[in-house]
């Protein structure tokens, strides 16, 4: 029988290896591509997952007590208050996003299922073309987010994908993954937005310097300041490393996932590194 190993052996092998060579982004790199196809892509892959569903699997319990039929009819209300925003419609800028979607969901109750996918389809169609024809920087404001379209559309492809696999684990399918071109822009998305999820939590007062990698085609690795100006100011930060699979971690952003579920390695203030994990999650709209 083997001796067992030294207590703490991993944690200094880890930590030897990232002085040895900081972790950077997988080889060969993902395809650069614009928002616009990423939203294209997560879209074509919602398609396909519901032109495959029977309609028993359409009636089927999703999310917030709505059935997947009433999940899609959400979505394409999110289209249209998307729509309505790239027309300067102010009154879905700080419009609640599950409440002002939700007559959208509710009117597909009653409907044929195709019917209900037509719909969403055709809204997502229209939200592309004239994604497509606007200008990517111009900032547009929606269910209290105000953003450069192509982070919007990001934005958009995140939650396609979410809610995709909502619907896959109410049909008892396999979850699904984003091709690495898309996780690559969702990953550093959801890097960027950290220290709103900090402020979302009320830990807006933590200064720290993050060093996060995610694992994985699409992931990578950033360095992230956290804590506003007048923490930073008054202490120096805590060092904090994050490693965790990229998917998983966007998984925890979706809230899709708690944060003692993730398996992730952490070198530094525990405490700080556990109120990242807690604010990623609080990154989602649902």
């Amino acid at each position: 029988m083997s001796a067992p190993l030294p207590g703490g052996l991993r944690e200094r092998v880890l930590a030897a290896a990232v002085r040895e060579r900081r972790a950077g982004r997988p080889l060969p790199a993902p395809e650069a591509i614009p928002a616009t196809d990423a939203f294209r892509r997560a879209a074509d892959s919602f398609s396909d997952l519901l032109s495959a569903l029977d309609d028993g699997q359409w009636r089927r319990p999703a999310l917030r007590g709505l059935d997947v039929q009433g999940l899609v009819g959400h979505l394409t209300g999110v289209e249209q208050d998307v729509q309505l925003a790239l027309a300067d419609d102010p009154r879905v800028a700080c419009a609640d996003h599950v409440a002002s979607t939700q007559p959208a969901a509710d009117a597909e109750a009653g409907r044929r299922p195709e019917e209900t996918r037509l719909a969403w389809r055709a809204a997502a169609g229209t939200t592309l073309r004239l994604a497509t024809a606007a200008d990517p920087d111009r900032v547009v404001a929606v269910h209290g987010l105000r953003l450069p379209l192509t982070t919007l559309l990001v934005v958009r492809a995140f939650e396609l994908w979410t809610h995709e696999n909502d619907i896959r684990t109410a049909a008892a399918l396999p979850p699904s993954v984003p091709d690495p071109a898309v996780l690559a822009l969702m990953t550093d998305l959801a890097a960027g937005f950290l220290p709103v999820g900090m402020a979302r939590i009320g830990a807006e007062q933590v200064p720290a310097d993050l060093h996060l990698v995610l694992t994985g085609p699409g992931g990578g690795t950033w360095d992230v300041p956290l804590g506003d100006e007048g923490a930073r100011r008054d202490r120096s930060p805590v060092e904090v490393l994050l490693v965790a699979d990229a998917v998983d971690f966007c998984r925890l952003v979706a809230n899709r996932m708690q944060p003692a579920q993730l398996d992730a390695h952490v070198q530094g203030a525990a405490g700080t590194a556990a109120q990242v994990l807690r604010a990623a999650a609080a990154l989602a709209l649902d």
